[in-house]
């Protein structure tokens, strides 16, 4: 974390603006931190309505001690591909499952989806999953159906039959159109009360313009969404003469 681990009297201050109805923005900015660092801490330690200082502190604490307890005794971190920081790649996975689980995703969901987003290959076998989170193989199965049912991820055979685990880039696609789609309807719900509530009452001018915002906005989405799909698969360009500049030719 930025600035270093939260303290306990950070974490009473956390617990005091949750219960003043604070959001996690103000919270942050008057420690000093993040808005991420007070999500994050928030999420992992029961959510804003469950959140208490002690406890959040103590799970720290045992989370650390687990960590020394598993790594063999004089040995460092496992080295990271590409000379990454391992402790920061750590930190930034529990980023990226603290947002999922904001997103409405169940945490082991969210940790297995988090793994497959940041691994090189964008594959994984439930024994490597397994491994690198340190949970059940049943856990790691249970999560798999969920996300492949959701459809954020599908499964493949590798050369050895071994089924893999995929995050497909199209899911991206394929969820903002999903989204639009919900977005309409609401405008379609909508305008179903400007007629039941009459035409020019106050109330049906309200629908009927919240219906205009949303049609625009979901249009958009959609126009946005396939203008852009070719981004989710563009690959970075070998140049000879180092990276291009912004709107040159190659």
């Amino acid at each position: 974390m930025p600035g270093g681990r939260l303290t306990q009297q950070e974490r009473q201050q956390i617990a005091l603006g949750l219960a003043d109805g604070l959001a996690y923005a103000e919270i942050a900015r008057r420690l000093d931190r993040p808005t991420s660092t007070i999500t994050r801490e928030v999420m992992r330690n029961g959510g804003p309505t469950t959140y208490r200082a002690d406890l959040a502190h103590r799970a720290t604490e045992r989370r650390a001690h687990r960590r020394r307890q598993a790594a063999p005794r004089g040995s460092q971190a496992p080295e990271q591909a590409h000379g990454r920081d391992a402790e920061a790649v750590r930190e930034y996975e529990e980023a990226w499952t603290t947002l999922l689980m904001q997103q409405g995703l169940p945490k082991m969901m969210s940790r297995v989806l988090t793994c497959l987003y940041t691994t090189d290959a964008g594959s994984l076998t439930a024994s490597e999953l397994v491994q690198r989170l340190q949970v059940s193989p049943a856990s790691i199965s249970k999560s798999v159906t969920f996300l492949e049912g959701q459809g954020l991820i599908r499964r493949e055979r590798d050369e050895g039959r071994r089924e893999r685990y995929v995050v497909d880039n199209d899911v991206w696609y394929q969820g903002m159109i999903a989204s639009a789609r919900s977005t309409a309807q609401l405008a379609e719900t909508a305008r179903q009360g400007v007629g039941v509530l009459g035409p020019d009452t106050p109330a049906a001018t309200r629908l009927e313009n919240i219906a205009r915002f949303i049609d625009f906005v979901a249009e958009s989405m959609t126009r946005a969404a396939e203008q852009a799909r070719d981004v989710l698969y563009a690959k970075p360009e070998a140049t000879s003469g180092g990276p291009a500049e912004p709107g040159s030719d190659r």
